[in-house]
């Protein structure tokens, strides 16, 4: 890599986006791979770290994910969480074994504030906690350097090879001086520079697409979501009238959003760019009839799709490249960057049809996480209004109908939706709320209306509160706000009988229901 840059050995735990994410925050690049990622390529990536993630195994089983021991040879500093802090431990010649106290939670651990790794950081500190195993005898050379009243090891450290095993969690929130301690690891114990930023990170970029397209033509599918919108003005920088942007309404949008989307995009907008818009929400409704299964769904969607860009391809004429807002989550989500479990396919991921009728794909995002893409629309001058408007997935209400999809829960989500942002923003919590939106369950039940009897289908309201969109807490909207949401969506939606609120957080849930 030409650019300095962390790696993370990802051995199957749920916060390995948060490692890189939190990296990140301290402006160094930083990218996740496999913990089957072969030494010979590690090398030749020449990492300035190297930061093992947690995982849900007993590094002792049989068939555990594991490394060979000359990860920790190569002179690059490694930094074990959890999982990863009791493996480094084991292939060392540490002990590791199950322990007579699991701890989870919010924890109190006692650190040495003397080793480079705790520079800065409070002699006692709260950290998050989450292991049945526990380091019961550090491998030769290591000496302990944190503690809690149940774990003997809660951190050590070999200085002069540059290995630190940390057995609690610095990635999440709830551990308070977690980015500290990673900020020590990736620029004072790897002495990175930290001049990963956004100003660059847009130049490097329009350049290299300049490079990349030539004199070719590219069609930039944009659906007026942060993402794609970041991806074609970044496009329309770099290439001018060489792009086109396809808008593909596909009659899963919010209530009138199509043609917001035309206002801002347009020939009466602000942008100079060649734009299409398709009206595609019958072709849609007819490939989604019949389907319930979220996956299949996600697919169709994302085929779809292609199947447009590639009809409108051909009226423009020869088309290079397609352009998609593809963001890092997306990549990570969908099973293609690490080794976590594949959460949920992506429209333009996972989803993608096997054979697409382009030189290539162009993802100019791809290795951005949100609040980095929202950061580069800044730079790029696209207002704040439009950045920091509400994410809106790429398969859209699609995955906010619970079952199968059709014109009439299309109308029944979309104005309940409506309701919903319009009250939220009256109560002024649209700007402290991080995610909002209606979806329609499949359920339907009984109820009372008019002193009739009516079986209609209950609606869902979400609101959470994310700072990096892979975690996220359920919000607190004040209780009157939602009993006025609730009594207009039932008397001013057709077809409604019930409102539920969702507190579910992310984990266990997504934020999206599909």
């Amino acid at each position: 890599m030409e650019r300095e840059s962390i790696i993370v050995l990802d051995f199957g735990g749920q916060y390995n986006q948060l490692v890189a994410r939190r990296v990140r925050e301290c402006n160094v690049y930083c990218e996740i791979y496999s913990y089957k990622t072969d030494l010979a390529k590690i090398r030749e990536m020449n990492p300035k770290g190297i930061i093992l993630t947690g995982g849900p195994n007993s590094c002792y089983g049989e068939g555990a994910p594991t490394y060979s021991k000359e990860l920790f040879e190569l002179g690059i500093p490694v930094l074990g969480l959890c999982y990863g802090a009791q493996l480094m431990q084991l292939i060392l010649g540490g002990r590791v074994e199950k322990a007579p106290v699991r701890e989870y939670g919010k924890t109190e651990v006692f650190v040495e504030t003397d080793s480079q790794l705790f520079a800065g950081v409070s002699p006692v500190t709260t950290c998050w906690m989450s292991h049945f195993d526990y380091i019961s005898q550090i491998a030769p050379g290591f000496r302990i350097c944190a503690h809690t009243a149940d774990c003997p090891v809660a951190a050590a450290e070999c200085e002069e090879k540059g290995l630190y095993a940390i057995q609690f969690h610095p990635e999440v929130l709830h551990t308070c001086e977690g980015t500290q301690m990673l900020s020590n690891f990736v620029k004072q114990i790897c002495g990175c520079a930290g001049d990963w930023r956004m100003d660059s990170f847009v130049e490097n970029s329009i350049a290299e697409i300049r490079r990349k397209v030539g004199g070719g033509r590219v069609l930039c599918a944009l659906s007026g979501g942060v993402d794609s919108s970041v991806a074609a003005v970044l496009l329309s920088k770099a290439v001018g009238k060489q792009l086109t942007c396809v808008f593909v309404d596909h009659g899963l949008l919010r209530k009138d959003e199509g043609d917001e989307v035309e206002r801002v995009f347009g020939p009466e907008g602000p942008y100079d760019l060649n734009f299409v818009r398709v009206n595609a929400q019958e072709r849609y409704y007819k490939k989604l009839a019949g389907v319930t299964e979220p996956e299949e769904k996600r697919k169709i969607i994302g085929e779809e799709f292609i199947r447009v860009f590639e009809e409108e391809a051909q009226k423009i004429g020869a088309v290079d490249f397609l352009v998609q807002g593809t963001i890092y989550p997306d990549v990570v989500e969908s099973g293609l960057g690490g080794e976590s479990a594949v959460i949920k396919s992506h429209h333009n991921v996972g989803g993608l049809p096997d054979c697409v009728d382009f030189k290539e794909i162009i993802e100019p995002l791809r290795d951005l996480f949100k609040d980095e893409v929202r950061k580069a629309g800044l730079e790029l001058g696209i207002p704040e209004y439009l950045v920091f408007r509400q994410p809106f997935p790429g398969p859209g209400l699609g995955i906010r109908i619970i079952g199968e999809v059709t014109a009439e829960k299309v109308r029944i989500v979309q104005e309940a939706d409506a309701i919903y942002r319009e009250e939220i923003a009256k109560a002024g919590l649209d700007k402290t709320v991080g995610q909002y939106f209606a979806a329609l369950t499949n359920m339907r039940s009984v109820g009372v209306m008019g002193d009739e009897r009516t079986y209609d289908y209950a609606v869902a309201l979400r609101a959470v509160n994310t700072v990096d969109f892979m975690t996220a807490e359920c919000a607190d909207v004040p209780y009157e706000v939602l009993q006025t949401v609730m009594g207009r969506i039932i008397n001013e939606v057709r077809g409604v009988n019930r409102v539920m609120y969702d507190l579910t957080s992310k984990p266990p849930g997504t934020i999206e229901f599909e």
